[in-house]
């Protein structure tokens, strides 16, 4: 018997709520009642922020919830009949069969193979008909152990409880088998998979109708552990069938354990259904085999059904692609396989690029084109941060060793005529000003082409970095500033990108990336901006500047709240990145004279670290009865994250609770905002929450102004959770005695 499943794990024909949350919550504790993790609450946040990336429904009225937790003690499957049935996201209907697969964070190879394997078996009806069938726990585990492969041997077989009953399961697997609905071969698999079913017994059925699943394609399925290449047709179908149109695929999911190989078993079994040659790369958890590059070499195009980063994408390059969650690969197989052969015979459709660079995702069933510029803009975003960081600390550092007027007016003459060796009638403490003064000021002058460049990257890979740094270049030259810099970094990479859609020869297609592209982009996005719209957007820059670093008194403090109220919206998200980007933005501009981008820089920071420092008080102190265990948990690390200006630390409160969450934090931002604007607090530093306290003008300021927001914050979401009673929910697991429940009420 496997050790992944017993008795205690199955539960036929309960009620566990009419949501994913309540099944998700039960399932868990049955893992935790059963020894095999250390919580419960842990165990349901890990699988429910699992479930929040992508449903796990998958066609034929089977969840599949998963994840790695550390709360995991044992890999476990747990296997739920549900009346009524749950929504789990399958496109066809409620789930009545769920599979919770638990595996520890450190899974071993072993136990990975087992999952993926079961994982697999769920794309095959026979199996998923025997499961609906049984009548006993038991007989549950004898069907699992069977397509496991740790099905008792036949002399053994007729000792077995399902073989004993000798009908139920086995006779509806028998005919599922019989009917070759499931199966992706024809002939003595067939025969084999219905003989075993009919022989007596679920286990024999459940083994025989994943034989006659497997047997009709290549070994590889016959394996579904191992992450190998598949082919959903035989060399003898290959050999006969001239013209057969070829295609190759990868799947890949976070997780790494079901999803992999249930859309490449989904995308080979509706390949042979089509006649199309496709085999599949699984890059799964327990790692991948690659494809042999002459099959790469005859495909016609590639499918990539991931939800990370496929590994080694350059052996695809030159092929006509489309992209898609993995989900996609289970649920419209059909459909991402007509897409991927209409790009096969479109001389426009978009290209894998040899250079290395990610695959673009502006395909069908892919992001639209606005997801994609914001996600660009975050990309170029979060690339210039660390210019912005290193430059802004070296000239706070000046200003602290070295008079800051001076070094700030005087570094330019005294680097041009002292030197270590000789200083002249300077200072030692002015020359070291001076040279860290202008380390950071030539730092943070890349600030608008990093984001520019980066920005391209995002759109085009890497063949729009240079276009982008250039129009970048040309954005700093004309004043255009960061808004400069974003529209340059758009039009380099939606240029760039453009051009490596057709289908060119190849040895023209080896110039692209590195010359034609590059040069064609950046006169593009060059001219424009010198032409026609750098003039205008400098000119907005200069008077938006003006009137911002103007602002004093009532109407500083409403600049302070908004971005205030900006800052904690989303939470890390857009709007975030934009009041950031408008503060760091301006930072290089601050003078000992002007101090009013600093001012910004400093209610930006204060600001951004309000809702985890609100939650991880709310969480841990002033309402711990209002959450779960789990919350509790990132309640205790939101404190470090809160202090270091990592505003994402609140995400995981927000999305379990969005609607009371977000508005108490925006509160708290408009609180500290305000405030910070009022008490006049500095910052030479774009980055670095309390650590950068040395180079705060004002910390008490700051520090007060981030302690009143983190109070509102906490005050009001714990009295939200009150009003909405939330109280008996926090931490509940339906059918679990609140005596075995962690949490205290």
């Amino acid at each position: 018997m496997s050790d992944l499943i017993n008795p205690g794990l199955v539960l036929l024909d309960r009620d566990l709520g009419e949501s994913t949350d309540s099944v998700i919550r039960e399932l868990a504790a049955t893992v935790h009642r059963e020894g095999r993790a250390s919580t419960a609450d842990s165990l349901a946040a890990d699988a429910l922020a699992r479930e929040a990336k992508n449903a796990t429904g998958i066609p034929g009225g089977i969840g599949i919830p998963h994840c790695r937790s550390e709360a995991v003690t044992q890999a476990t499957l747990v296997m739920a009949r549900l009346a009524p049935a749950v929504d789990f996201g399958a496109k066809d209907g409620p789930a009545d069969i769920v599979f919770f697969i638990a595996a520890p964070a450190g899974a071993d190879q072993e136990h990975l193979k087992l999952l993926s394997k079961l994982a697999r078996s769920l794309m095959k009806k026979p199996f998923v008909a025997s499961l609906r069938a049984a009548r006993s726990p038991e007989e549950v585990v004898d069907i699992v152990d069977a397509a496991l492969g740790l099905a008792p041997q036949p002399d053994d077989a007729a000792a077995s409880p399902a073989a004993a009953s000798g009908t139920g399961a086995a006779g509806s697997s028998a005919a599922a088998a019989s009917d070759g609905s499931a199966t992706s071969g024809s002939g003595p698999a067939d025969a084999a998979g219905t003989g075993a079913a009919a022989a007596g017994g679920a286990a024999a059925g459940a083994a025989g109708a994943t034989a006659a699943s497997s047997a009709g394609t290549h070994a590889s399925l016959a394996e579904p552990a191992t992450p190998a290449a598949t082919s959903a047709t035989s060399p003898s179908e290959d050999a006969g069938a001239r013209g057969t149109r070829r295609l190759v695929a990868v799947t890949a999911c976070p997780t790494g354990i079901a999803h992999t190989y249930m859309a490449a078993d989904a995308l080979v079994n509706t390949a042979q259904e089509m006649g199309v040659d496709l085999q599949v790369e699984t890059q799964g958890s327990s790692g991948a085999t690659r494809l042999d590059p002459a099959v790469i070499g005859q495909a016609e195009a590639v499918i990539f059904a991931t939800d990370v980063d496929v590994r080694e994408r350059t052996r695809f390059a030159g092929l006509p692609y489309i992209a898609s969650a993995v989900k996609r690969g289970i649920d419209e197989p059909r459909e991402m396989i007509q897409e991927a052969l209409d790009a096969a015979d479109d001389p426009r459709a978009p290209k894998v690029t040899g250079d290395g660079g990610e695959v673009s995702s502006a395909v069908t069933g892919s992001e639209g084109w606005g997801t994609r510029i914001r996600k660009a803009v975050m990309t170029g975003v979060s690339y210039m941060i660390p210019f912005v960081a290193a430059g802004g600390l070296l000239m706070a550092i000046a200003f602290m060793i070295a008079d800051p007027v001076l070094v700030a007016e005087q570094a330019d003459d005294i680097l041009a005529t002292a030197t270590l060796g000789n200083l002249g009638d300077v200072s030692l403490a002015m020359y070291l000003g001076a040279v860290l003064f202008k380390t950071g000021n030539l730092a943070i002058s890349l600030l608008v082409p990093a984001l520019a460049g980066y920005i391209a990257y995002g759109l085009a890979d890497r063949p729009g970095i240079a276009p982008g740094f250039a129009a970048g270049l040309v954005a700093n030259y004309m004043g255009a500033g960061f808004l400069g810099g974003i529209v340059g970094g758009l039009l380099a990479g939606i240029f760039a990108y453009w051009l490596t859609l057709p289908r060119l020869p190849r040895w023209l297609g080896s110039l692209m990336p590195v010359v034609i592209i590059p040069l064609l982009a950046t006169l593009f996005a060059g001219g424009l901006l010198f032409l026609l719209i750098g003039g205008p957007i400098a000119a907005f820059m200069t008077w938006l500047t003006g009137a911002l670093t103007g602002m004093s008194g009532a109407s500083a403090v409403t600049l302070g709240a908004v971005l205030g109220l900006m800052m904690c919206s989303d939470l890390g998200g857009p709007i975030n990145k934009v009041a950031y980007s408008f503060a760091v933005a301006g930072l290089g501009a601050a003078t000992v004279t002007n101090t009013a981008p600093q001012e910004i820089m400093a209610t930006v920071i204060a600001a951004g670290m309000v809702p985890p420092l609100g939650m991880a008080l709310a969480s841990t102190v002033l309402g711990r009865k209002y959450f779960t265990a789990a919350e509790r948990e990132n309640g205790k690390t939101s404190w470090l994250l809160g202090a270091s200006f990592i505003s994402e630390g609140a995400i995981p409160f927000a999305a379990a609770d969005p609607l009371r969450v977000i508005p108490a934090s925006m509160a708290g931002g408009v609180v500290t905002g305000a405030l910070t604007m009022a008490w006049g607090v500095t910052s030479a530093a774009p980055h670095g929450g309390i650590w950068i306290l040395p180079v705060v003008g004002g910390w008490l300021g700051f520090i007060g102004a981030i302690l009143a927001g983190t109070v509102v914050t906490a005050v009001l979401v714990t009295l939200f959770k009150r009003i909405g009673n939330v109280k008996k929910h926090a931490g509940e697991v339906p059918g679990v005695p609140q005596t075995q429940q962690t949490v205290e009420v």
